[in-house]
């Protein structure tokens, strides 16, 4: 068959990698892709977000089936118009979607079938927003409603920066109308991990755990960022939690979703903080998370095809999904400056030197010029590796970010720490 993936980053390039493995793939795409895509796949000039320009190469082409890597997509329903015009895509609706496009309408959800979250308000009116911190205190978080590509939410110490935060999104714009409505939640201590799970719609099937670094800098300092490096799988996720949140997170949001007439097919990510009182929901996304994707991909065992013809064909509860025991670990090489300003188009040296059978370059912001790779994003690559433990893996992982080289490249040192530690 022929496959399309949507995207541009590490996790599409992960997607591809793992599909390329598939007896049951001739062909792989990817739109827009990056640098490294393009060494293994052919890369189409489409933006991810351009749902027409999408279709029509999908037609022209005949392709068998398209993968949506990013959450603009399918927030702009390209399911649903690839499924129009009778062609096969693996991703949620887009009113389904909406429970990643809308922070607000995850809450509500969540508040309405009674999935365990932070106390949280969502707010239109500026006043409304600045008096409700003062109500609630610090910390606290602060989120725009809509996309802002990872980088929308702000975890405020103070009543000074959860104040700055609203004005700079209702009125400053600067993640322009996805902050025309912001949800101001209770800051809740504990310790992050990520989950994504397959589901057809009735049945879940979750994958092994993961977890974030969501933080520019080591010691968990600095700014949100989408991600500087994921590992799996995370030891604070016992079968006990897991347990809690197969019963009161993940079977609950599905059904919940079928109900509001949101029917859900595809992948859904839950960020989950594990507090004192058991495990609460961050946020939902509605797709593979990145670069959670890296580490847990390069665990699993079974043909992605085969998963996704079973959620199509709603016999999820008819395969077995297979995982390598081995851990995995994915540390982002980013551009000096991010999450903030940076400068692209640095040459990228080294690559070649990396031994891939101790790891894998998956590249998220690169670009091919003449057969030699550019920075061209925030997040650059993702040095992902796996070892018998996390330790090892990690190991594995610098061992390889040690021989590349770009100008003010930056990467946190601690990847891990938590499991190793």
């Amino acid at each position: 068959m022929k496959v399309l993936v949507i995207g541009a980053g590490g996790r599409e390039h992960a997607l591809v990698w793992k599909l390329q493995q598939s007896p049951k793939v001739e062909k792989v795409f990817c739109a827009p892709g990056n640098g490294g895509i393009a060494q293994i796949a052919q890369c189409v000039d489409i933006k991810d977000t351009d749902v027409e320009g999408l279709l029509e190469f999908a037609v022209n082409e005949k392709i068998d089936l398209a993968i949506v890597g990013p959450e603009a997509p399918l927030v702009a329903g390209v399911v649903d118009k690839f499924r129009e015009k009778g062609l096969r895509a693996f991703g949620p609706s887009q009113r389904a979607a909406e429970i990643e496009g809308s922070k607000a309408l995850a809450k509500d959800i969540m508040e309405k079938y009674q999935i365990p979250t932070a106390k949280a308000a969502t707010f239109t009116d500026v006043e409304k927003a600045l008096n409700y911190v003062d109500e609630l205190g610090v910390p606290c978080v602060v989120k725009a409603d809509g996309l802002a590509a990872g980088k929308g939410v702000v975890v405020a110490e103070d009543v000074e920066t959860a104040k700055k935060a609203v004005r700079e999104m209702m009125e400053d714009k600067a993640f322009g109308s996805a902050g025309d409505k912001v949800v101001i939640e209770e800051f809740l201590r504990g310790e992050e991990v990520s989950i994504l799970a397959f589901t057809d719609g009735k049945t879940v099937v979750p994958m092994v755990s993961s977890q974030d670094h969501k933080r520019a800098f080591d010691g968990d300092q600095g700014p949100n960022t989408g991600g500087m490096g994921a590992y799996s799988p995370a030891p604070i996720y016992t079968e006990q939690i897991e347990q809690i949140v197969m019963e009161q997170v993940l079977k609950p949001t599905i059904q919940g979703l079928a109900k509001e007439g949101r029917d859900y097919t595809g992948v859904i990510y839950a960020g989950l903080m594990i507090t004192e009182e058991g495990p609460k929901v961050l946020e939902f996304n509605a797709r593979f998370g990145d670069p959670e994707t890296q580490p847990v991909l390069m665990r699993l065992e079974t043909d992605l095809v085969e998963i996704i013809e079973a959620i199509e064909q709603e016999k999820l509860d008819e395969i077995e999904i297979k995982w390598s025991k081995e851990a995995a670990v994915c540390v982002v090489v980013a551009s000096g400056g991010y999450p903030g300003s940076y400068e692209k188009g640095k040459l990228i040296t080294g690559l070649d030197q990396v031994d891939e059978n101790e790891a894998i370059v998956f590249h998220a912001g690169t670009k091919a010029v003449e057969g030699k790779i550019y920075t061209n994003g925030g997040r650059v690559l993702g040095i992902t590796a796996k070892g018998d433990t996390v330790a090892e893996a990690v190991k594995s992982a610098y061992k390889a970010i040690d021989v590349i080289k770009f100008e003010k490249m930056q990467y946190r040192k601690d990847i891990a720490h938590r499991a190793i530690d």
